[in-house]
């Protein structure tokens, strides 16, 4: 998805998914230029040079092979709660990748004569799908990871009967087909209203879903803390895990939120006032958006991983074992 509108940026020919839309309002590739010379250049769409995104792709794939890799590698961290996170980490190192090789292909190919241009605009669709699924599925694994968390604090006792590893690898299995298909009818279906709003609507729904998720478990954990301060000879070890606990949850909903709401208010602009000079202002920055989205997959496996104390281990492992030119053994274990 994000791939879709970076693509007319480069090539104004493309009857582009969202930015194609920006043309009825007025700021489409050439009249962006002439009016943002008139109007102190807010409706003029803003250049990211491409060289941004290829890094942040580059960035987010060692990252989150790293996050797999660790994974797969060691057999303590083959628990419902890292098949999770392993399955965020392919959908971030997919939504970077593909909209950093889609950048690299449009600029290297821009010039071409028509009938390259059209199977640009094929590699481009074929990209923008797997951009949109990938986005759906790193949505979902978000929330996946918020229900193994509340089901952890909630029913500690009974996690294990609930959430099993092959539940969790069957959760992550529809995951990824229910969000494959939704990307390619998004991408097929990208100039009816229905399907955006369809799409903003499962935004929102997942978001609300996942905020009232963290409030609860921050709330938990604070009564908790609380309770345990009072208690006389209470170890400050337990307290300090819990704030913890608490911190990494704020941390979680403030990044997600900070990265993706531009995004999503784009979305809403676009359907709810594509006309309107202000909406138009605001969604001419939507290069800047890209980013921030992309941030947040190279984010990510910082926050749900190397928070981690058994994921930091096998790193250092890996690390060590690449820098002395060894090869590390996937089929070991601890």
């Amino acid at each position: 998805m994000m791939g879709i509108m970076n693509f007319t940026h480069h090539h104004e020919t493309h009857h582009l998914h969202f930015r194609n839309h920006s043309r009825i309002a007025g700021v489409g590739a050439n009249d962006t230029k002439e009016k943002g010379h008139h109007s102190g250049g807010c409706y003029e769409q803003l250049f990211v040079s491409p060289e941004v995104f290829v890094i942040l792709g580059i960035v987010s794939l060692m990252e989150n092979i790293l996050v797999i890799a660790a994974i797969t590698r060691n057999k303590n961290l083959h628990s419902p709660m890292y098949f999770f996170i392993c399955s965020l980490a392919v959908a971030d190192m997919l939504v970077s990748v593909s909209n950093g090789f889609e950048t690299v292909v449009i600029t290297l190919f821009n010039n071409m004569d028509k009938n390259m241009q059209h199977f640009i605009v094929n590699v481009d669709n074929i990209l923008d799908s797997v951009i949109c699924s990938s986005l759906l599925a790193s949505i979902c694994s978000l929330l996946s990871i918020a229900v193994d968390r509340y089901f952890t604090i909630f029913y500690a006792l009974q996690y294990h009967n609930i959430i099993t590893v092959r539940r969790a690898v069957v959760i992550i299995s529809c995951i990824w087909t229910a969000c494959s298909i939704s990307g390619v009818l998004f991408i097929i279906y990208y100039d009816s209203a229905v399907v955006i709003i369809c799409l903003i609507s499962i935004i929102f729904t997942m978001l609300a879903l996942m905020a009232s998720l963290y409030v609860h478990m921050f709330m938990l954990a604070r009564l908790h803390m609380k309770r345990i301060a009072v208690l006389p000879g209470t170890s400050s070890v337990r307290q300090v895990t819990n704030m913890k606990g608490a911190i990494t949850l704020t941390i979680l909903l403030g990044v997600f939120v900070a990265c993706w709401s531009p995004f999503f208010l784009h979305l809403i602009f676009y359907i709810s006032c594509p006309r309107n000079p202000y909406c138009v202002c605001f969604m001419s920055h939507f290069n800047i958006y890209l980013i921030l989205i992309m941030c947040n997959s190279v984010i990510d496996p910082l926050i749900y991983a190397l928070r981690s104390q058994e994921l930091r281990k096998t790193f250092k492992e890996m690390i060590c074992c690449y820098c002395m030119g060894g090869i590390w053994d996937f089929s070991s274990s601890y």
